[in-house]
């Protein structure tokens, strides 16, 4: 068995030079139980809550504006009520232009995953009570300063966490009752970078979060495989292709704990290989803050880790990506 969440995008292709500029998205928004009903807690200024994990707020022209070519993301996940690994991301939302609101099922939104984390097992009342995720995303530099796209379509980001508090509420001392699982915090940090020259005159999304097994999303049954067929509208060269991919399963043997190899191919011919993992834990062990049957008493070595271990709670997750000709 083979579960995997699989986002992809296509790239095909000035830049300006200013300070380095900070544009905050979201401060210390929090999340709630991902399987309840929508909570009605008010919402900061221009935000949409999509549901319990996961937010929207549209970028405004003078944010996209003051986009330079050098981006850096960076996602603060806080510990409230839920002191377990889980998944989260951050995507950007392609909305009709002037549509004042949209929801999570609206097929009019072409929604693209742009980075992705896993929490670790966090105790909120034990230090360190948040962590860290830092992301090189130059290449959203072609659509924030698309002016072609930007009449379009406003641009959103989303950011989300899927998180439950039930085994906090009785672990965790203050989470009784209680129905909130992380805060988050995303911040872009631009500037110009003269050596970076490359840009990107054509976007097609292709998936996002898109789940694959093989029993029941995949293409073959008892297989695990993925066909995505797509046109280009223009004359593409040197082509770039995004992917974000992790196993998941829990339990003895689960897929989160087998390694293995994935293959990536372009018409019919292979471009890519990759084996998820294939690194230490160690440096995240000071944000498992909770006692969990991932980190034991007792550091590992790098090998230890390596033979089982797709991800590291409390990590990002890696963007691979790959040119064709």
């Amino acid at each position: 068995m083979k579960k995997i969440l699989l986002p992809l995008m296509v790239f095909t292709g000035l830049f300006k030079m200013y300070a380095q500029t900070n544009i905050n998205v979201f401060s210390q928004i929090v999340f709630y139980d991902g399987y309840a009903a929508n909570v009605s807690n008010p919402v900061p200024a221009n935000t949409i809550r999509l549901a319990n994990y996961r937010y929207a707020k549209k970028l405004t022209d003078a944010e996209l504006n003051s986009f330079q070519n050098k981006i850096t993301m960076n996602v603060t996940i806080g510990a409230l009520c839920d002191n377990y690994d889980r998944i989260g991301g951050v995507h950007v939302a392609l909305v009709p232009k002037d549509q004042l609101t949209y929801s999570l099922s609206d097929t009019n939104i072409k929604r693209i995953e742009i980075g992705r984390y896993i929490t670790p097992f966090m105790n909120k009342n034990i230090s360190p009570i948040s962590v860290p995720y830092t992301y090189n995303v130059d290449n959203l530099y072609s659509i924030f300063s698309n002016t072609t796209l930007r009449n379009t379509y406003d641009i959103y980001v989303e950011l989300d966490v899927f998180g439950v508090p039930y085994a906090a509420n009785t672990q965790v001392a203050g989470c009784s009752g209680r129905n909130d699982v992380f805060a988050g915090t995303l911040d872009f940090f631009t500037s110009n970078d003269p050596a970076i020259t490359t840009s990107y005159n054509n976007l097609l999304p292709l998936l996002d979060s898109n789940e694959l097994n093989n029993y029941n999303n995949t293409d073959q049954t008892g297989q695990t495989v993925r066909l995505v067929n797509f046109n280009l509208n223009q004359s593409t060269d040197n082509a770039k292709f995004f992917i974000i991919s992790t196993p998941h399963g829990a339990g003895s043997g689960g897929e989160e704990y087998v390694r293995r190899q994935n293959f990536v191919s372009l018409d019919n011919t292979q471009v890519l290989t990759f084996t998820p993992g294939g690194k230490s834990c160690e440096p995240y062990r000071m944000y498992n803050t909770q006692g969990n049957g991932i980190y034991g008493q007792n550091a590992q070595s790098q090998a230890w880790w390596t033979s089982w271990n797709n991800w590291c709670p409390g990590d990002s997750v890696p963007i691979r990506s790959f040119t064709t000709a």
